[in-house]
């Protein structure tokens, strides 16, 4: 396997994210990586709904996915941040993908390239200084646990 991310989840395909052709609706895609961005911030020790409440949104801008194989009902997948970093004072760059699980392997179905920037007080907010913890955060391997059903239960 030897993928390796600075963050990743492990989440099971609801049926009702799928339209009528038995596939993720492409949408679902977005909520994924935005649910696992949540949680990376989360697990760097900075809350979403925290940083709205002190007036600072994080926003994205930006979001480039390519889709390339579909997940269907039922479906296990990965949705991990392989890396993030800063362009210049204000965007953050979260480059992250989602990878069905198979048969213990890992097996690409989209990647993204999701640009994002703190608001404060409706103007552009520093990430640099900000972000710091999270960008210092170091890949690790990702590691499927026996069976994922019971670890999605357990979360």
């Amino acid at each position: 396997m030897n993928k390796k991310a600075v963050y990743y989840n492990i989440m099971a395909v609801r049926d009702y994210e799928c339209d009528l052709e038995g596939i993720v609706n492409n949408s679902n895609y977005m909520r994924y990586m935005e649910h696992t961005r949540h949680c990376f911030l989360k697990a760097g020790g900075m809350d979403f709904a925290e940083l709205h409440r002190q007036g600072i949104d994080p926003v994205v801008t930006r979001a480039e996915i390519d889709y390339l194989l579909p997940l269907t009902s039922g479906d296990l997948f990965v949705s991990a941040i392989e890396n993030c970093g800063l362009k210049g004072s204000f965007r953050i760059i979260f480059k992250q993908i989602i990878y069905k699980i198979e048969k213990k392997e890992l097996i690409p179905s989209a990647r993204g390239l999701i640009h994002a920037a703190l608001i404060k007080d409706k103007k552009p907010y520093p990430a640099k200084g900000n972000m710091d913890t999270l960008l210092e955060i170091q890949e690790r391997e990702i590691k499927l646990p026996d069976n994922p059903y019971q670890f999605i239960l357990i979360q």
